[in-house]
This record gives C-alpha cells, sequence and structure tokens, in this order.
C-alpha cells in the first residue's frame, strides 16, 4: 500500500468535501488507494506524497508521447507567450487543419472544437442538417461523448429489444430515445435490417471503429461503409481514441476503410483541450453562413476552439508522431503487455479474452469471445475490478477498461507491469 502524506491526506478529504463523488468524474478509485496525482513524466505519474506509477492511463489516451515530452511542452511555452487565446482564426489553427487533411483519409476540411464530446455531438448535429433527417444510428455499449444522444444505450438493459434506445444517465429527456436507433456492434445483418426500416428518417450512422476495446470483425467497417453508401447514409467514425493512434492516418488507414465524417480528439491536442469534426467538405458547408440557408446552418460558436496553445501542442506532437518507428514503439510496447497477460491468465486457469489492437486493448474474464456490447455482460466485473486494484498496489495504473501504450513506455515499464500481471493474477479468482 502506497504511503499518504499528511498534506496529501488533507487535500483528499477536500476532494470529498468539495467535488461529488470525491473526484472530477473520469477516475474513480477506492478509497484506501485514492491518489491525487500531481506530476508527469515519461510514461511514470507521480502523487503527492511522491510515489510513483507506471502509467497505462496515459490521461485516457492523449499522452502518447508521455507526460511532459520536450517538444511540446516547448511549443506550448511559446504559443503561451504570444497569448492564450484570441476567438480570431489563428495561424496555429489553420496549420493543424492543413496537417489533419494531409493525414486523414476523409479529410477535405475541418472544425475544431475543445472535447470529443463536443466533436461527436456536432458530427451527428452537421449530419442532421445536410440530410434534413433527424434520427441518428449507433451501436450499442458505443461510448461517443456525453451528450444526451450519445449516451443513449451505453450500458442497456439487454432486455432491450433493438432498435430502442435506452438513456444511460439521469436527466436526458425521453423523446431522446426516440431519435436514436441502436444497432449491435459486428453485426452487419441486423444493422441493415433496422436501415431499412427506418430509411427515410436516418441523418447518419455513427461508429466506433474499435467500439471501446473491441475491434472489428474482418469486413465489418467495410461492410458498414458499403451500406451506407447504397443507402446515402453519411458514415461517421467516432476517432476521438483511433486517430493518429493506430496508425497516423488513424483507424481509416490501419482497417482501409474511409468514412465520409470522422471525430479526431486526445491526440491531436497533445494533452490540451482540442477536438475536432473533419471529413467531406459538402457536408461541413453546413457550418459556413454563406453556403446555407436558415435550414441547413450549423451554429457551432466556441470560445476555445481552435485555440492557439492546444493547436500548438498539437503540432508538435504530431511532428514527432512522424518520426520513423514511432509507432513501432507503440505497437511493441502494448503487444509485449497484451501478449504477457493473456499467458499469464492461461497458466493459472484465469478465463480471458484479449480485444483491441496492440495500440489499444484489455482483457475480459469470460469463457465467451467478446463481439459486442452484450458479450461483455458475460464476463466477471468483479474479477477486473480486483485485477486493476492489485495492479495499483504494485504501482501500475490503468483505467477501468484500456491500456493506452505510448511511444514512451520503456522496457522497464513492461518489465515492471509483467512482474506485477504475474503477482495479481493468481490473486483475484473470489
Amino acid at each position: 500500500m502506497a504511503r499518504r502524506s499528511d498534506a496529501e491526506k488533507r487535500l483528499l478529504e477536500k476532494a470529498r468535501r468539495y467535488l461529488p463523488g470525491g473526484n472530477g468524474g473520469n477516475l474513480a478509485l477506492p478509497t484506501e488507494l485514492d491518489f491525487l496525482a500531481s506530476r508527469g513524466q515519461g510514461a511514470r505519474i507521480f502523487d503527492v506524497s511522491g510515489n510513483e506509477y507506471v502509467d497505462w492511463l496515459m490521461g485516457s489516451g492523449p499522452m502518447i508521447l508521455g507526460h511532459a515530452h520536450p517538444a511540446v511542452t516547448e511549443a506550448v511555452i511559446k504559443a503561451v507567450e504570444g497569448g492564450s487565446t484570441f476567438f480570431a482564426t489563428n495561424d496555429k489553427a489553420v496549420e493543424l487543419a492543413e496537417e489533419m487533411v494531409n493525414a486523414i483519409p476523409c479529410a477535405e476540411q475541418v472544425r475544431f472544437t475543445t472535447s470529443g464530446t463536443d466533436a461527436c455531438f456536432n458530427a451527428m448535429r452537421a449530419c442532421r442538417a445536410f440530410t434534413g433527417k433527424e434520427k441518428v444510428l449507433k451501436f450499442e455499449g458505443g461510448f461517443h461523448g456525453t451528450s444526451d444522444y450519445a449516451l443513449m444505450s451505453l450500458t442497456p438493459q439487454p432486455s432491450v429489444e433493438y432498435p430502442q434506445a435506452q438513456a444511460s444517465s439521469g436527466g436526458i429527456p425521453k423523446a431522446i430515445e426516440d431519435l436514436v436507433l441502436i444497432a449491435p456492434y459486428n453485426d452487419l445483418g441486423t444493422t441493415e435490417t433496422i436501415i431499412k426500416a427506418h430509411l427515410e428518417d436516418i441523418a447518419a450512422v455513427i461508429v466506433e471503429p474499435v467500439q471501446r476495446v473491441i475491434a472489428p470483425q474482418p469486413g465489418f467497417l467495410q461492410g458498414l461503409r458499403d451500406l451506407t453508401k447504397r443507402y446515402n447514409i453519411p458514415l461517421i467514425f467516432d476517432e476521438v481514441v483511433t486517430s493518429f493512434r493506430l496508425a497516423y492516418g488513424g483507424a481509416q488507414e490501419f482497417y482501409g476503410v474511409t468514412p465520409d465524417i470522422c471525430t479526431v480528439g486526445k491526440i491531436m491536442g497533445g494533452g490540451y483541450p482540442l477536438a475536432a469534426v473533419t471529413g467531406r467538405a459538402d457536408i461541413l458547408s453546413v457550418y459556413d453562413r454563406s453556403a446555407s440557408d436558415n435550414d441547413t446552418y450549423v451554429n457551432q460558436i466556441g470560445t476555445l476552439n481552435g485555440n492557439p496553445v492546444a493547436c500548438a501542442a498539437g503540432l508538435a506532437t504530431l511532428e514527432v508522431m512522424r518520426e520513423p518507428a514511432t509507432y513501432t514503439k507503440i505497437h511493441g510496447a502494448g503487444a509485449a503487455i497484451r501478449n504477457a497477460l493473456v499467458d499469464i491468465c492461461q497458466q493459472n486457469g484465469v478465463p480471458v479474452q484479449s480485444c483491441g489492437e496492440d495500440a489499444i486493448f484489455d482483457v475480459y474474464f469470460s469463457e465467451q469471445p467478446i463481439s459486442n456490447y452484450r458479450d461483455t455482460l458475460s464476463a466477471d466485473s468483479a474479477m477486473m475490478t480486483r485485477f486493476n486494484t492489485g495492479l495499483l498496489e504494485r504501482g501500475i495504473l490503468k483505467g477501468a477498461q484500456k491500456y493506452y501504450p505510448s511511444a514512451v513506455h520503456s522496457d522497464n515499464d513492461v518489465e515492471k507491469t509483467i512482474q506485477a500481471i504475474q503477482e495479481v493474477v493468481p490473486l483475484i479468482r473470489s
């Protein structure tokens, strides 16, 4: 158990007093293991008490170059010295937009936002304006941020029948459930049946190419692309997680499938609040008042959209990402952990299913192969909690579901993590 200084104990008490649940709404830890992050360096983070953790959470993905990367830090300091924000289009935003168009297969234009939630919400809105239709089809268990539309059927009851949506949060108007259609991921047959039945109402189909950590089955993404083209429905790839991670051109490059619209976030901002909608210029023309009428124009204003400091961090990050061997390092670190985890589980008789790709993955403790949300319900969630807790006790930090390998995870980081896995796996059976 990590040592807690008096200073950190006092701050933790204040967190519980001033923050709902004692946290910011992201990573929630058991009380006995709770800590306050103080700083990060490379693939390690440190709490207020000075305890060190090998970090596989990496800010939930954006820190693919590690914490406090020198090139990113230098770019941010230089940008700040020139001013924090302007509410006017700035040079760094234009440069970053150009780089994104060059990198992302579907990208013809870019509209900046400040978060992945905002990007996905605006992508859906843009498609509704462009098509004049109101409903969006998403896949059960898919996470597209925390807007009312995105939180449909994130964690629904399995008794709900497709394509009925179910709100996965309080405070969402009941009427939203009638505007979202739900299909099972990796199931083209059911998806086409739903599309054909609601063809006159569907403004867009939105999908995570890798849904949380569930990889697409061979042919699924291309089949979805073919379906949406056949029925003239815009296809949105939510690449907030996978953009610049699986490959420089994201999941589109990695899987060889090009959507109409793509949402991008996390890595592109270098750890700063930045995201974007990108894709076909004719669809994104709804953001251009001169090219739209009152029914199609989308009013998308944000004080920090395309913030120059965030764009500078993004440009510096992408420059490093283009260096030779960067992706080899990322995939290599992930493969080492992923393969060792499966082997250790099998050696100890722990049922395990490896999911995702080497650059973003996790396991489910289940006898059943995992191809969609309902398959995940067969996994032993209590075992996963014990596993993650056991790793944290040994100085290894990951999220509830995902490893985020980076370009700076060293052989030592990998070895330390595998050693912790070897110690924890035999202990996680109830």
